[in-house]
């Protein structure tokens, strides 16, 4: 029976009708018990679906997607909110840009939170989405999909019909094809382009032209700043298509503070130092100008207001002629700093521009005439110049208050040990180690010696270029004297949890000694990495993935923190892995670790082929990594190429126990060969091997967790044995 105004639901009391909310018919209503007007939905497709809506909303708690206050047996409660539907807006015309951003940017903020509760929304359209005073607000989850509902697709009825929107459709979703959160990129595309365009993306006079268009047509080009991002979320396939929300996200705040200088002094102050140019007569002292600008970097990075940009990525355009603002656009600031230095005899000579992303004018330019012994205050002087211009709180200690100032020598032999510890070979490593031990011998106390010493030895371990017992011992003992002598030293306590975790295998005091490292401050991105390693390893992998999140807004260039971002992406958004190392790729396309991941990635989505390129890559490019031989003789050897796995097997070793353990049971464990991956499992674990920790939650590794031996690898590394 139709309703009608008066009539009741329940106690509500309806009183007039709203419209069509996509599965329901919307009245708003009184609720007497409360005296507030409310949202009531009658279900017209069936109870099911229905209540798959309320489960969908009740998951949900966020400013910018409507609420649900109750549910009855063939409705729904919801917040009524009094606005305007964004369909609306459009029909006026484009939306300006900034006020554009502003409404999608809050839409991508309801958007993510779904995704990390495992929600997909399905049907996101201007329709469903109501502009108030206080913002965006997010409606209709009536094709709403749980992470934990299995593969069912609800965009298709029992009959193969396709159920949504057309135009907002994905070209997967058109096609009744299983879906991921990039179908909902897509969509958010398809609103973004309509916003700014006043024109739908893919018009057409029917259903079928619309879905054909979907799948097969380009929209218009547009003139417009955003028009990298639309053409980004509205690309064909998935896989090369914005990873997640957040890197959405990401885009659409680089865009803000390009479009929107009123706005800029609200946002959080950010800014990123270029290396300095070495401007001195002998170009080997490039190491102290790379140094002098990564301990501003430091002193910077202390102020908690501050978005500081880590040496990774603003390193990661020496050499390149790019403009200004195009740095700033891509390490997402909107301020850098570049100078010089020129250094003659004991007399520096240091020139800094301070300079705005927004219109590439100079905030301040000084220059700085010292001599060699007032480098520290110098660096104090210019950091204080800075927090001045961008108006936050110098939370740093001056240059006569310094709980330690070295000698410039043991200084000047810590920055070369940093120059050469960069460059990530073992010859170059071990040459930073033995730099660094002359520095702790010149100045014993100078905690900061220790600490890069200590990171050295756990880093020279994870990556190989040392045995883990010959080097994490040192470095649990570098650790040790750095916290001795300043026991808030975030580095060292970082360590310490790292050996906890990978070495000792106790991860109790693993994750009492990352936190302790927490409290001293913001976390460094290379501090947020380490600790989302622990996490992967301890099972808590979507809190890892959120860590490394974290560690790339100060440091989106840092090619090895996004390979282990999609490293942990792995097992559970295998797509969202491969275009993360993609991404790494375009960066650098010889990133070794990146075709690793990739390798696996394309095997877990059944691209075999692709796998087997990657793999190849790897061995090319690395050929004394066992990883990279191990998956690569694996995969020949499942293609029946036997006779051609052999070359990559012999380069792992005879077989001895010493022998490159990591590959050996990677090749096995891909082959499903149990036993002999057990056997090398378990002397990887004897040798401290770090990542085979994080590579037993794989999915190649089922088939050894379900096996007799793995009650018996789980004790050795002290882990539950049904985790």
């Amino acid at each position: 029976m139709p309703l009608s105004a008066g009539d009741t639901l329940g106690r509500y009391e309806l009183l007039a009708p709203i419209g069509k909310g996509g599965m329901g018919e919307v009245w708003r209503a009184r609720d007497p018990h409360l005296n507030r007007e409310v949202a009531v939905k009658t279900s017209l497709v069936g109870l099911g679906r229905f209540q798959q809506e309320a489960r969908a909303i009740a998951a949900l708690n966020h400013p910018h997607i409507c609420q649900i206050y109750d549910v009855g047996p063939d409705y729904l409660v919801m917040e009524f909110i009094d606005g305007q539907p964004l369909s609306d807006l459009i029909k006026a015309g484009p939306v300006p840009l900034r006020s554009a951003l502003r409404i999608v940017s809050q839409i991508a903020n309801a958007v993510e939170a779904a995704h990390k509760r495992g929600i997909l929304h399905r049907d996101l359209k201007p329709g469903n989405v109501l502009v108030t005073e206080a913002g965006a607000k997010l409606l209709d989850f009536g094709l709403a999909k749980l992470a934990t509902e299995g593969d069912d697709d609800a965009t298709r009825t029992r009959d193969g019909a396709v159920l949504g929107t057309a135009a907002y459709m994905s070209p997967e979703q058109a096609q009744g094809k299983p879906l991921d959160n990039r179908s909902d990129i897509f969509s958010f595309g398809a609103i973004l382009y309509e916003m700014l365009s006043g024109k739908r993306a893919f018009p057409g006079a029917s259903m079928a032209e619309v879905l054909s268009a979907v799948i097969r047509d380009e929209p218009t080009a547009l003139d417009s700043p955003a028009s990298v991002i639309v053409k980004r979320c509205l690309e064909k396939d998935p896989r090369d298509r914005y990873a997640s929300m957040l890197a959405v996200k990401d885009a659409l705040e680089e865009i803000t503070s390009h479009s929107a200088p009123s706005q800029q002094a609200a946002r959080r102050p950010s800014i990123a130092v270029l290396p300095f140019a070495n401007m001195s007569r002998d170009p080997d002292d490039e190491y102290f100008s790379d140094g002098l600008a990564d301990e501003i970097i430091s002193l910077l990075a202390k102020i908690p207001d501050l978005k500081v940009i880590a040496r990774t990525s603003a390193f990661a355009f020496r050499g390149k002629e790019q403009d200004i603002r195009g740095i700033a656009g891509a390490l997402g600031v909107n301020t850098i700093l570049e100078g010089s230095v020129r250094r003659a005899g004991n007399r520096l000579r240091v020139t800094a521009q301070l300079i705005s992303a927004v219109d590439g004018s100079h905030l301040f330019s000084e220059r700085y005439d010292r001599e060699m012994a007032d480098v520290f205050a110098l660096q104090d002087d210019l950091a204080t110049a800075i927090t001045t211009v961008l108006r936050v709180k110098l939370a740093i200690q001056p240059a006569n208050r310094r709980e330690y100032k070295p000698g410039i020598p043991g200084y000047e032999a810590v920055l070369k040990a940093r120059s050469h510890f960069y460059k990530l070979t073992p010859s170059s490593m071990a040459r930073s180690r033995e730099l660094l031990g002359e520095a702790i011998a010149l100045e014993p106390g100078y905690a900061l010696a220790h600490a890069e010493l200590a990171l050295n030895l756990s880093a020279s371990a994870g990556l190989g270029a040392m045995g883990a017992h010959d080097a994490m011992p040192l470095a649990r003992a570098s650790a040790s004297r750095a916290l001795e002598i300043e026991p808030t030293n975030q580095e060292g306590l970082t360590v310490l949890g790292t050996a906890a975790a990978f070495y000792n295998y106790e991860w109790e005091e693993a994750e009492r000694l990352f936190h302790l490292a927490k409290a001293q401050g913001r976390m460094s991105p290379l501090v947020l990495g380490r600790y989302a390693r622990y996490l992967c390893a301890v099972g808590r992998r979507q809190e890892a993935i959120d860590h490394y999140g974290e560690a790339l807004v100060d440091d989106p260039l840092n090619l090895y923190l996004r390979v282990s971002l999609a490293s942990a992406l792995l097992p559970v958004r295998s797509e969202d892995a491969s275009a993360e190392c993609r991404h790494v790729l375009e960066l650098d396309e010889n990133y070794y670790l990146a075709w690793h991941v990739l390798s696996f990635a394309s095997l877990h989505q059944g691209r075999t082929d692709e796998a087997l390129d990657a793999a190849e890559r790897v061995a090319s490019l690395a050929p004394w990594f066992p990883g990279g031989q191990g998956v690569l003789a694996a995969l020949l050897a499942l293609r029946g190429e036997e006779e051609k796995s052999l070359a990559p097997l012999a380069r792992l070793g005879d077989g001895s126990a010493t022998d490159a353990p990591y590959g050996f049971y990677l090749y096995f464990v891909l082959l499903e060969q149990v036993d002999q991956a057990a056997d090398w499992a378990a002397r990887a674990i004897a040798q401290r091997s770090p990542i085979l920790v994080i590579a037993f939650t794989d999915p190649w590794a089922q088939s050894l967790r379900r096996s007799p031996r793995w009650s018996e690898l789980a004790r050795m590394m002290n882990l539950p044995i049904n985790r």
